[in-house]
């Protein structure tokens, strides 16, 4: 009789060994299980109301946020990070040290369609405030407010072209087709306001890359910006004829009833919750907008310190969207995304850097200012977040006739307000090509102000297909920036 090691007979092995694999098969299909069952949604939603004010995470700092996004990558070693060592190497080569370190790193693309020798910046740099702070000649407006100011000196993009960037900047992914930040931000808190759009654009020529930038993506289509206009009415088409005023609201109730009777059929349908919702604001809209966007209520003081009464066109139109910005910051509204692009060219400096960049900082420079000392005096910085950011830097290297390339390597942002202390934090090489203290990703950003809002950035997903979604990617894999908040 055959006896096993154990010795028991072998019938009573292999009984115990099918129940061993019976086991292991019970314990396997347990965990598909467990993966396939329904994730518990990250954000109840009531799809008659989805911008109702939800609670955070945990105490925000934040309660609003305003992104000033400068279009096609301003020069930071001609902005924000002075570099004394490339002034003094003007006309010669990047180091050697330098360029094997970018060479060896993933960014070592930044270096196709440079000239071989570094350029110095063409604009003075000065020291601000009490924390000595250097600023470029571009910003005097906004070097007056140097010491409420959180600089990042070490940001970095995974793509070196504009649309990739600013989608990932935008997004957290260098592909278009996903959720914005400021939809994001009012799927996770709604907004205060319900008579006005949780999240507003403001642009003229919006940023490159187009539409994907500022998107829902896959978020209901209740979360995609309304775009404002700075001058005359905020949305064109707001008010009815005075001929069919009277019976709008008679209308309106037919038409939410009727859609009411569809949906019930369709309940999968976000885009037709999101047009009776849509419905239903315009009409509130309708005086709350007309409202907010009457700028010549502010006094005149006001005005002239955002730049309403400048010379300078361009200037006037930045100033109005800072302001409109504040005004909506005041009743309530979540994310407020404004675009300084006022045309094709942007910061995007490849020849005549000094030409291109001066009149762009004149045209934003007192407007960004005046913001940010409107909304200190009126109390508004302590829970309203600012941010200055685009999608790269620009080289230290000369290309074109004295201009510079696309730099993802190590650029310079910064933010305000919020709960955000004012300092640097990290930093580039001695010429400012690439981040060499703390280099930070976007996905790290993007948790940073989600934190400062309340919001615990691996908690806030929305399901596809069975996978959870983030904006800043796979669990684990994103950290708020030490240091940065209060």
């Amino acid at each position: 009789m055959f006896v096993t090691p154990c010795n028991c007979h072998r019938r009573d092995f292999l009984a115990q060994a099918g129940g061993g694999f019976a086991a292991l098969a019970a314990v396997a299909l347990s965990q598909l299980e467990a993966r396939a069952a329904p994730i518990a949604p990250a954000v109840a939603l009531d799809p008659l109301n989805p911008f109702a004010a939800r609670q955070p995470h945990h105490r925000p700092r934040a309660t609003s946020v305003i992104f000033l996004f400068m279009v096609g990558g301003p020069s930071q070693v001609d902005t924000f990070d002075y570099k004394p060592v490339l002034q003094k190497l003007d006309g010669k080569p990047v180091p050697d040290s330098i360029k094997a370190a970018l060479e060896a790193s993933r960014h070592a693309n930044v270096f196709h369609g440079c000239k071989p020798e570094l350029m110095a910046s063409p604009l003075a740099f000065s020291q601000h405030g009490q924390s000595g702070m250097w600023i470029s000649e571009l910003w005097p407006h906004v070097a007056r407010h140097v010491d409420d100011l959180c600089f990042i000196h070490s940001l970095q993009a995974e793509s070196n072209n504009h649309g990739p960037a600013s989608y990932q900047l935008h997004t957290g992914d260098i592909r278009p087709g996903n959720a914005s930040l400021g939809s994001w931000v009012t799927y996770g808190l709604g907004t205060e306001n319900q008579d006005l759009p949780g999240y507003v654009a403001l642009f003229d020529a919006g940023p490159l890359g187009g539409a994907a930038n500022y998107s829902n993506g896959f978020l209901p289509a209740a979360f995609q910006p309304t775009r404002l206009r700075d001058k005359g009415t905020p949305l064109l088409d707001l008010t009815p004829p005075d001929e069919l005023a009277g019976g709008q609201r008679a209308a309106l109730d037919l038409l939410q009833k009727l859609n009411g009777k569809h949906r019930e059929m369709r309940p999968s349908h976000t885009e037709l919750e999101a047009r009776i919702v849509s419905y239903e604001l315009a009409y509130r809209m309708q005086s709350a907008a007309l409202d907010v966007g009457d700028l010549g209520r502010e006094t005149a003081i006001t005005q002239r310190d955002y730049g309403l009464e400048h010379e300078d066109k361009r200037t006037v139109s930045f100033a109005r969207k800072c302001l409109l910005a504040r005004r909506l910051v005041e009743r309530g509204v979540r994310f407020i995304q404004v675009y300084d692009m006022p045309d094709k060219d942007g910061w995007d400096a490849h020849g005549k850097l000094k030409e291109n960049h001066v009149p762009r900082a004149r045209w934003t420079d007192q407007p960004i200012a005046a913001l940010l000392a409107d909304l200190k005096q009126r109390g508004l910085l302590d829970t309203t977040l600012v941010i200055w950011a685009s999608e790269f830097g620009r080289t230290p290297m000369m290309q074109g006739d004295n201009g510079r390339q696309h730099n993802a390597a190590g650029f310079t942002i910064w933010l305000a307000g919020g709960g955000v202390r004012p300092q640097r934090i990290g930093a580039t090489d001695d010429i400012g090509l690439m981040a060499v203290e703390r280099p930070l990703p976007f996905k790290d950003l993007h948790a940073t102000i989600l934190a400062a809002l309340g919001l615990a950035h691996e908690q806030l997903y929305f399901e596809i297909s069975g996978r959870q979604q983030r904006l800043t990617g796979v669990a684990g894999s994103a950290k708020v920036i030490e240091g940065v908040l209060a």
